[in-house]
């Protein structure tokens, strides 16, 4: 199995990196959607949020009400650690589980692990390669605008709220420029697939 970290800042084009990937034949395990699953109604991780939050972070039917956990931690650095606590160690549990299920179906799988927090989380995972979407802070803020309907403000909060793109780029070993049209970034996308087939063959060799 060949495992390979792909981050990027929010609009960067990463999740269009990944889906190109995947249509290559990559397994693709996108961090956002396991932390979805680790707090689905019935895990141990929604259990221990209701009881370190209380009851009113849980919605009538049972899901996570992400707006109201939200209001109560954002801010708050000491209750967003709490939350980390006990979310982090379940989208662990499950990423490992997708790794390894990935490798068990195909022992030479490619696997790409999507995941914005790459620099910030410290994975204990061990990756092949790292793979850094980039694009300009301004370039960030204006496809924001254009495609989620944000203000200019917002925009410029979210793209500041996250590490600098030096930071990424400085844990990069391939990095993909997402500035250009759709189509320049599934070229590279397109050729950094065949440059991971033969470094998985190499590796597996």
């Amino acid at each position: 199995m060949y495992l390979i970290g792909l981050t990027g800042g929010i609009a960067s084009g990463k999740s269009t990196v990944a889906t190109r990937l995947a249509e290559h034949g990559a397994v693709h395990i996108d961090a956002d959607q396991l932390a979805r699953e680790a707090v689905e109604p019935g895990t141990d991780a929604l259990r221990q949020i209701a009881e370190t939050f209380g009851p009113d972070v849980i919605a009538p039917d049972g899901t996570l009400d992400r707006p109201a956990l939200g209001a109560i931690v954002f801010g708050n650095p000491e209750l967003l650690q709490k939350l980390n606590t006990i979310v982090h160690p379940a989208v662990q549990q499950l990423t490992r589980h997708y790794i390894q299920q990935a490798e068990a179906h195909d022992p030479n799988a490619i696997v790409v692990y999507d995941v914005p927090l790459l620099v910030e989380a410290r994975l204990p995972h061990r990756f092949n390669l790292i793979v850094v979407v980039n694009s300009a802070d301004e370039t960030r803020i204006e496809r924001l605008i254009r495609h989620r309907g944000m203000t200019r403000s917002d925009a410029q909060k979210r793209v500041g709220s996250q590490v600098s793109e030096a930071e990424r780029l400085a844990i990069a070993d391939i990095v993909i420029d997402s500035d250009g049209t759709l189509a320049e970034t599934l070229g590279q996308t397109d050729a950094l697939w065949g440059r991971l087939v033969t470094l998985a063959r190499a590796s597996a060799g």
